[in-house]
């Protein structure tokens, strides 16, 4: 099993390079509509589609909280120049970074372009 998440965005251009800068991925699509940003080796790390596309009729309400509920972590190995990237960004920062004392790793919480919860989190034992 291979997770794929896709998350409805307002701009799916714009949120693919945040994307990008922020994951250090890259575009493997492109477009206005629908986007897969992949890491170096190839394998797909997330899904963007815009709201107003009208192929996927499940993609939830536009006017709703985005990810209520959800979080999009990713575990990443260069927790420092991720953090940098993110206070890079314009990207409201939640929490952190900080030591969370239950996966004995680092975590820095932050919101995207469209208001999801984005968490990036070193490897664990890494403190």
């Amino acid at each position: 099993m291979k997770p794929q998440p896709l998350i409805a965005v307002r701009d799916v251009q714009a949120s693919s390079q945040w994307y990008q800068r922020l994951l250090r991925c890259r575009s493997a699509h492109g477009g206005h509509e629908y986007e897969q940003l992949v890491e170096p080796g190839g394998a797909l790390v997330l899904q963007l589609h815009a709201w107003d596309a009208h192929e996927h009729p499940h993609l939830g309400d536009p006017g709703g909280a985005c990810g209520n509920g959800v979080l999009l972590w990713f575990q990443v190995d260069d927790f420092d120049a991720a953090v940098s990237r993110a206070h890079a960004l314009p990207a409201e920062v939640l929490d952190g970074p900080r030591v969370n004392p239950n996966a004995n790793h680092r975590e820095i919480w932050v919101r995207d372009l469209d208001g999801y919860v984005v968490v990036l989190a070193s490897r664990y034992g890494d403190v």
